[in-house]
């Protein structure tokens, strides 16, 4: 007879637990679920957007996907954004995650995903890093932070766990106080000097590595001339650079269908040539060398965000407080389990 799994809630200190200080175990998980995905062992539909007339920059959004492989489960995603929580000192973002059984399809875990969210997308972007300059043959050590968040936090520990070293940090933040934030936290890990930045012009013409990890809904760098250095730019809040910054640069997303929506810089883009010429490919196309990063034009990585990297990371989660004792089941979560009572 079938058996039914039983319900486990997984609390945010014990996800923190287990990714913490594995920022490169994390990054290798990362890589293997986009790989997985290039190869077809996944399914990953179109993210959902609830949005709210009254609330035009608050969202909640829903990622589901099925991976296959070692990792071998269904899930959703469910990731709220609301940028005024800021203001009132809590995060923008959280998040709830749902892992599936693949067999029977019932939902055998609830783990809060803020932190797991976070990891995967540092993971991605430090992957990316990675991938797009070693195949460029050289690493950046001028790095720039457009954006002070916890995003750009999880992204510069992940690049650091992945050997990146920074002779300059450069910080732009709209907030005078968030950048001095960022500032005081690179200060006590990095030893190069860290400048912070009045525009975002200044710091990325300062910096070959450029990150923006902003809440911006729309873009706010439009010039093509800052970027005449041909720097590597992680473009992971996705709205920020024009059609014509986009246009101009050799462009790695994660996924092409997924990346052409909801206004993102390449959708623009998209819409106002009327073809996506100017994707050179995924990082996957990267990774299998299918495609190599020139030296003589910018390079921007662009990921929307797969579900199916949170999956990955979710069942590495529960894996390790499985193995650990602490898993907290609910008894009795599933109730009617006879098919005439």
């Amino acid at each position: 007879m079938t058996q039914v799994p039983a319900f486990a809630v997984v609390s945010g200190a014990q996800v923190h637990e287990a990714v913490a200080g594995r920022e490169e175990q994390v990054t290798r998980m990362v890589e293997a679920a986009y790989r997985l995905h290039g190869e077809g062992l996944t399914v990953n539909p179109d993210s959902y957007f609830l949005r709210f007339p009254d609330r035009p920059s608050d969202r909640i959004i829903a990622l589901p996907a099925s991976v296959k492989g070692d990792v071998g489960v269904h899930g959703i995603k469910w990731i709220s954004s609301f940028p005024g929580n800021v203001a009132g000192g809590i995060p923008r973002a959280s998040a709830v995650l749902i892992l599936n059984d693949a067999d029977t399809g019932y939902p055998f875990a609830c783990l809060e995903s803020s932190i797991i969210s976070a990891a995967r997308t540092a993971a991605s972007a430090a992957l990316a890093a990675a991938t797009l300059a070693d195949a460029r043959g050289d690493r950046p050590r001028r790095v720039g932070f457009v954006g002070a968040g916890l995003i750009a936090r999880y992204i510069h520990t992940y690049l650091a766990g992945n050997g990146f070293t920074f002779d300059e940090l450069g910080v732009h933040d709209l907030s005078a106080e968030h950048a001095e934030g960022f500032k005081e936290y690179l200060g006590r890990s990095e030893k190069g000097e860290i400048t912070i930045h009045d525009s975002a012009e200044s710091l990325i013409r300062a910096s070959d590595l450029i990150v923006f990890a902003t809440v911006a809904g729309e873009p706010h760098v439009h010039d093509p001339a800052w970027f005449a250095h041909n720097p590597l730019v992680l473009h992971v809040s996705l709205r920020d650079l024009s059609p014509e910054i986009i246009l101009s640069s050799y462009n790695i997303v994660d996924d092409v269908e997924h990346c052409m929506k909801a206004n993102t810089s390449p959708h623009l883009a998209e819409q106002k040539v009327g073809d996506r010429d100017f994707v050179a490919g995924t990082l996957y196309d990267v990774l299998t060398e299918r495609t190599a990063p020139p030296a003589d034009k910018p390079v921007v990585f662009s990921p929307f965000g797969l579900g199916v990297l949170d999956l990955a990371v979710a069942k590495y989660v529960y894996d390790q407080v499985a193995a650990s004792g602490a898993l907290h089941t609910v008894p009795g979560f599933f109730h009617e389990l006879k098919r005439y009572g």
